[in-house]
């Protein structure tokens, strides 16, 4: 028999996305579906693009708790709001406990008062604590993933921009100041909930920024990846922008070049870096990213150039926010921590048109 799966937060987009990909995944079976207000609801509710769970209840998130059912999976995925995972992965750890895969943002961040700062909570305490970051394709990220137990799954955004640039800071050939970053989203990455400015009316037509001047709560999480790195500690600007798409990430990464960051020098780095990776994809000269192109894979496909007139590195990436920036990595980690094939369930080809 393969392994259970349980799913803490099946109602929302990347609760959704785990199912769909989980109920093709060879080697994981469903097991308990929990949440909090909607439990009680059948799939087939809220998911209806999932006709074979159509009939699989959504059972209490405190219920599955006391009665230690989600104990008895292998992994647990943890699709749940900002600021709820801490307090459920208590609830799960222990001996005999199962393999967690966080995909919100509580174990995350090392520093806690950046927690604090950026999650809304009132003081460090509040912070539940650094778990192994599991980006696989970053240099000896993998290695780690496989001997974790608790992995943090990184942010939609962070996942995009570290993969770009994380091996031109590691080479030196960009230098480790003035990062900005530049990327639009769409609108699942909001989540779910009901929000006046996520209608269609107002998005349709329109690309508008959010959250600029370093208050997206990304922001802290790529400094920290790109710091480590870099080897050194890195400061970004981010500006995000909401597109009028439902799925997808375009970022645009630049920082200043080092004298040796030829244009060949930039493009040899990230095809070595990712010669060995079935996910990340540098594309050929004079191709640009596409968010279509990504569409429902768990791939990254990057580009690079060199402005020389403002002697900058530019990297420009795109994935699929809800697979390879939530649930399709989520996987993926879970795949390496089970000793499974890491690229089961999931597929390096998009869907087009």
């Amino acid at each position: 028999m393969g392994a259970v799966a349980g799913v803490v937060g099946g109602s929302g987009y990347a609760g959704g996305e785990l199912l769909r990909l989980l109920s093709g995944h060879p080697s994981l079976s469903i097991g308990p579906i929990v949440g909090s207000t909607s439990a009680g609801l059948l799939i087939g509710d809220v998911h209806r693009h999932l006709p074979a769970l159509a009939d699989h209840p959504i059972g209490s998130l405190e219920s599955a708790l006391d009665a230690r059912a989600l104990h008895e999976a292998d992994v647990v995925f943890l699709a749940l709001p900002h600021g709820r995972s801490g307090e459920v992965a208590a609830r799960l750890s222990g001996a005999g406990a199962p393999v967690l895969v966080d995909l919100g943002a509580d174990h995350r961040l090392v520093d806690p008062l950046e927690w604090a700062a950026y999650y809304g909570e009132a003081g460090s305490s509040n912070h539940a604590g650094a778990w192994t970051y599991g980006l696989p394709e970053l240099n000896g990220a993998r290695a780690a993933i496989s001997g974790a137990r608790q992995i943090a799954n990184p942010g939609c955004y962070p996942t995009g921009v570290a993969l770009g640039m994380a091996p031109l800071l590691r080479s030196g050939l960009a230098l480790p100041r003035d990062v900005v970053v530049v990327a639009a989203s769409g609108t699942s990455g909001a989540g779910r909930g009901a929000s006046p400015q996520l209608l269609g009316s107002e998005v349709m037509g329109s690309v508008s920024a959010y959250k600029a001047g370093g208050l997206h709560q990304h922001t802290p999480e790529m400094a920290q990846a790109l710091s480590a790195a870099a080897g050194t500690a890195v400061t970004v600007s981010f500006t995000p922008m909401l597109a009028p798409m439902s799925r997808g990430i375009l970022a645009t990464t630049s920082a200043p070049s080092s004298p040796t960051a030829s244009s060949a020098a930039v493009r040899k780095c990230l095809l070595d870096a990712y010669a060995d990776e079935p996910f990340v994809h540098v594309l050929p000269g004079g191709q640009w990213p596409r968010t279509a192109d990504v569409l429902g894979s768990n791939s990254a496909h990057l580009q690079v150039a060199v402005d020389a007139a403002a002697g900058r590195v530019v990297v420009v990436s795109a994935i699929d926010n809800l697979v390879k920036g939530a649930a399709g990595q989520a996987i993926q980690n879970a795949n390496i921590v089970l000793g499974l094939d890491e690229g089961s369930g999931l597929t390096a080809e998009g869907v087009a048109p």
